[in-house]
């Protein structure tokens, strides 16, 4: 059952029983993937939409030579690839890193229900908004950030992440992520990514242990990272009786005007 994907489009969107209930049915069809596999690949034509909805992945970009740099995380409840209404190339490959179970969504079935279902569309939309956020985070945290800031910093996110789906508790969170994992998501050496997790555990700002992270004080970790999270909460949109005279809803209809203009 689709209950992350439907947690988080729920914090965009006030999604009615029906809605949910639409959700389900389109996420309907899953299938368990074994680790290291891609789910999209680089340059691949593709009209469906991905939504993990057990295990993790990643996206990622990787050169000839075999040198990989992933661009985001995808954990429970988060959808990846394109769809009728977005480009059908994508241009960045999808893989897991431990086993997933994935639900796989045509564009033309999403679009068709957000002509009856325009909550799930708003709520969709305002999703793709927010991996775009958290894309620019990961560049300016490139630029600004030391090695330790920048683990601090993807930790924190990871964290916050989590808890917005309920696979987190104050205390820390399930982190399947090798050394290698962290060094090709900001940038650094596993020898690198080792020292700087030593670093944050003798100051008693984390602990990992068998893929268990525990952060015994989240605004110290936060402090270390500067980490604000604002780009992590959501803007909600209200309903249709709410909105100021004038503003047309979002539709299947309306998005495909404005892409196609």
């Amino acid at each position: 059952m689709p209950h992350h994907f439907i947690r988080k489009l729920g914090r965009y969107a006030p999604l009615s029983p029906d809605d949910e209930e639409t959700v389900r049915r389109l996420a309907h069809e899953t299938a368990w993937v074994d680790p290291n596999r891609d789910l999209l690949i680089d340059g691949a034509e593709s009209r469906e939409v991905c939504v993990v909805l057990d295990g993790w992945a990643c996206a990622y970009k990787q050169l000839e030579d075999g040198r990989r740099q992933i661009i985001g995380f995808v954990m429970p409840g988060d959808a990846c690839g394109a769809a009728a209404v977005f480009p059908d190339v994508v241009n960045y490959s999808v893989g897991t890193l431990t086993a997933v179970r994935a639900a796989r969504i045509p564009g033309r079935a999403l679009l068709a229900t957000a002509e009856t279902h325009p909550r799930i569309l708003r709520a969709f939309w305002l999703d793709r908004l927010a991996v775009s956020a958290i894309q620019r985070e990961w560049t300016a945290s490139f630029g600004l950030y030391t090695a330790r800031g920048r683990i601090a910093h993807l930790l924190c996110e990871i964290v916050t992440r989590l808890r917005a789906v309920g696979l987190a508790d104050e205390d820390g969170c399930l982190l399947p992520l090798t050394q290698e994992d962290l060094g090709e998501a900001v940038g650094i050496s596993t020898v690198h990514v080792n020292r700087t997790l030593q670093d944050l555990r003798a100051s008693g700002l984390i602990a990992l242990k068998r893929q268990q992270l525990v952060v015994p004080d989240f605004a110290a970790l936060r402090a270390v990272a500067q980490f604000d999270g604002a780009y992590l909460r959501p803007v909600r949109v209200r309903d249709d009786h709410d909105r100021p005279a004038g503003i047309e809803p979002l539709t299947g209809s309306v998005l495909g005007s404005v892409l196609s203009s």
